[in-house]
């Protein structure tokens, strides 16, 4: 699902107020991923349920995606589960939402709006500045993943993350996906809909050092 929403908009300035780690999740002390551009949370909701050892929280652009997501989260009970709208850049770069980054051990970017035209490459959800606030903000060790089936966009964002000096590639042959937010590899519609379709995908994981 791919329904344009300028990340630029001067809509997304105002900051929604995100509630305590302890108000989102019922153990908040265990380890956190955030999945941004999670669209209707039905990967998130995948790996809550089969991974309960782990939280997740889910950044989404599209307020009514993120309206039905805390719907469905109350009708299924889900302890470990919380979605939040609005612009993520705008979200991690609030003093207000830092504490995110308390227990965050991986972000998950999974095939994000490609904004294939170039004058809307700006719109792309990694950009420089993104970057760099993750850098300042991230513990040593922690992880991010890219996944996307459009070439361009993944040198875009490979580009832009390895221009960092705080993030370094890890080789995903090497990666233990057991301890990881994803131990049983779960994949998104999206993914789903690509190797069903016999389509290349491009990944990569990088780690703060």
């Amino acid at each position: 699902m791919r329904q344009h929403v300028n990340p630029l908009s001067i809509n997304f300035n105002q900051i929604e107020r995100i509630p305590s780690l302890r108000e989102m999740f019922r153990d908040s002390t265990l380890n956190l991923h955030l999945d941004i551009g999670c669209a209707a949370g039905d990967f998130l909701f995948d790996l809550a349920l089969v991974n309960t050892s782990w939280n997740y929280l889910g950044i989404e652009i599209r307020e009514k995606l993120v309206k039905n997501a805390k719907l469905k989260v109350l009708e299924k009970e889900v302890k470990n589960l919380y979605f939040v709208f609005g612009n993520a850049n705008n979200i991690l770069n609030d003093v207000q939402s830092k504490f995110i980054f308390k227990n965050l051990k991986s972000i998950s970017f999974n095939f994000p709006d490609p904004w294939f035209k170039k004058r809307h490459n700006k719109r792309r959800v990694i950009q420089p500045r993104f970057i760099n606030t993750l850098s300042n903000s991230l513990q040593k060790g922690t992880l991010i993943f890219i996944k996307t089936d459009v070439k361009d966009l993944f040198d875009h964002m490979d580009c832009t993350i390895s221009s960092n000096f705080y993030f370094k590639t890890i080789e995903k042959k090497d990666f233990n996906y057991s301890k990881s937010f994803n131990p049983d590899k779960v994949k998104t519609n999206r993914e789903k809909y690509v190797i069903a379709n016999q389509l290349d995908i491009f990944e990569r994981i990088y780690i703060k050092i």
